[in-house]
């Protein structure tokens, strides 16, 4: 059994904290610094920078980092595999190279590319390749998209590795491949060690979004320390896929049990998670608090990846608009029902002459309000189309001529987009993996395929066991469910996904029992209109529901005020239950 390996992370979207490489390099011993820098909002972003910018289709701000700590991993021998290449990872490593020979450094370099499907769209569409990923539909229409990116898996990276490379960048990769690969390429795994792929998996999971694992977004903020700058995550991966979770010694946040089963429950669905890889069983894990910021991950059980890639396609939805206006005081219904009137007279276009149109009037206003902004309703009205003329001024000039012709108090919030803005829409797909080869180029080298295709099987999994304990009873206190319940939402294209965990056994007798999936639509009134699914993750004392349809075309394209769905965890901790007063005490 050879040493585990240590992979840290400093990035966990395109935007975060550019000190994040320093930190983690200057901060302690690492063996690999990786970094995700996509998403399927990032894909749409980077190309609708390519159309205006020649070159803009990768993240700048990972090549800047690099000057600062390019030196110090060579020196230190420190490998870095990040997938800020984006759409252009020839670009982004030649970037890097740049970068290199300005510093006076020559490290070796290689990119993995073969994502990218728009070259081949064409071809691919018109023979059926392209299947929707939920319904098996053909994909047609080629021309509508912008992006079409295959989610690439971890051995494109292993061969760098194994071809001496220090700096890995790879194009659309998924974002634990950052931290499988240099697993594998540690150990030496097979491609059918499922279950040392597997704990990869999840320990790749856990850091992709740096420092959500050490406190960040946690729903027991209060608890953490240090939470106005919390470190960045590493995990300390065992031949056997097994890892430990920690951080640098020094710095702010925590890492312990509720931190990071919170973020196992980010984004998933569930207990398989699907990957090019492997199939990784969130069901099978168990974790394990060792010391002060340090967890052990064990248990994760593998099984054959599916046979086919997940494709990430983006094309235009069309143009979007939307305008808030200030209803102030009393009546605030009826101030909606005139303004809404009064805003139709005056558009040149009719609900009816929009492909879509949401209005919503949030109750942000108080009784008796002691402030001017306890005074504030607001009304929010959006619309779509494929014309832009109909989203621009014509619609945004309707609420503004309303200004000294309508109800008392009348102000809008914001001023509104006066032009027309063009939204993407995330329709994600399936390819067969023999069609998606890795290429691996070695800058100044030579360059090779890997093949996507993973090896058959069949595995048998048995989930993991939760505790067997009784649901408490006695009586009962109205007060919020997140006294005792935590929470972690977000976004799966148009779905989004709600974690819910507590962290005693008694508490998880009592939840499993409670949160079904018609309470859920009943303390989150504006669920209830979609089909919801619910899972359980008993090891793990967690639920998962997976809310189809709730961000509409996905967050490019959403229209409500939080199109990520990062708050409806708190939303559903902020809503007054029955708790058994057993669990009140003891949190």
């Amino acid at each position: 059994m050879g040493e585990p390996i240590r992979i840290a992370n400093c990035s966990g979207f395109f935007g975060d904290r550019r000190s994040g490489a320093r930190e983690m390099v200057e901060g302690g011993p690492i063996d690999v610094l990786t970094g995700d820098w996509l998403a399927e909002l990032t894909m749409w972003i980077l190309a609708r920078t390519r159309e205006k910018r020649p070159g803009g289709g990768y993240a700048r701000t990972f090549v800047s980092q690099m000057e600062d700590v390019m030196g110090a991993c060579l020196e230190r021998g420190i490998k870095v595999v990040s997938n800020a290449g984006g759409l252009d990872p020839d670009g982004c490593a030649d970037a890097v190279a740049e970068a290199a020979a300005r510093l006076g450094l020559s490290p070796r370099i290689a990119y993995v590319r073969g994502d990218d499907l728009m070259p081949r769209l064409d071809a691919l569409v018109a023979e059926g390749r392209l299947r929707t990923f939920e319904g098996d539909e053909p994909i047609a229409d080629p021309g509508r998209f912008r992006t079409a990116n295959a989610y690439l898996g971890c051995w494109g990276i292993v061969d760098a590795l194994s071809r001496g490379a220090d700096i890995v960048v790879t194009g659309r990769v998924t974002d634990a491949a950052v931290v499988c690969g240099p697993a594998a390429w540690h150990h030496g795994w097979r491609r059918d060690d499922w279950d040392a792929l597997a704990g990869a998996v999840v320990a790749g999971h856990l850091i992709e979004c740096s420092s959500q694992v050490t406190g960040g977004n946690y729903a027991f903020f209060e608890e953490v320390p240090g939470l106005s700058h919390p470190g960045f995550p590493f995990a300390e991966v065992a031949a056997d896929g097994s890892c430990v979770i920690g951080k640098h010694a020094g710095t702010g946040g925590e890492v312990s049990i509720g931190t990071v089963t919170s973020q196992l429950l980010y984004e998933i669905a569930g207990p398989a998670y699907h990957g090019p890889d492997v199939t990784a069983r969130f069901d099978t894990i168990r974790l394990e608090s060792l010391e002060r910021d340090r967890v052990r991950v064990f248990g994760a059980r593998g099984e054959p990846p599916p046979e086919t890639l997940k494709v990430c396609m983006n094309r235009l939805g069309g143009y979007r608009n939307d305008m808030r206006v200030g209803l102030a005081g009393l009546d605030v219904e009826a101030k909606a029902r005139v303004v809404a009137e009064a805003f139709w007279r005056a558009c040149p276009y009719g609900p009816e002459d929009y492909e879509r149109v949401t209005t919503r009037l949030s109750r942000t206003d108080k009784i008796d309000p002691e402030t001017n902004d306890e005074a504030i309703a607001v009304w929010h009205v959006a619309v779509k189309d494929v014309d832009p003329k109909k989203t621009g001024r014509a619609f945004s000039d309707a609420v503004t001529e309303l200004a000294l012709a309508s109800i008392p108090g009348f102000f809008p919030i914001g001023g509104g987009p006066a032009e027309a803005r063009p939204f993407g829409v995330y329709e994600p797909a399936r390819i067969d993996a023999g069609l998606v080869s890795q290429e691996v180029v070695l800058l100044g080298g030579e360059s090779h395929a890997v093949e996507s295709v993973a090896p058959r099987g069949t595995v048998t999994i048995v989930p993991a066991k939760g505790p067997d304990v009784a649901r408490p009873t006695g009586p009962t206190r109205r007060a919020p469910i997140g006294r005792v319940v935590g929470a972690r939402s977000g976004d799966k294209g148009g779905n989004a996904n709600l974690g819910v965990f507590v962290r005693d056994d008694a508490a998880w007798a009592w939840l499993d029992d409670f949160l079904t999936t018609d309470r859920l639509a009943a303390l989150l009134p504006e669920v209830a209109a979609f089909e919801v699914e619910r899972f359980a993750f008993p090891a793990l004392r967690s639920l998962n529901f997976v809310i189809h349809g709730l961000l509409e075309e996905g967050v490019a394209a959403s229209t409500r005020q939080d199109a990520q769905a990062k708050s409806l965890g708190e939303w559903l901790r902020a809503r007054i239950v029955d708790v058994p007063v057993a669990l009140l005490t003891r949190s």
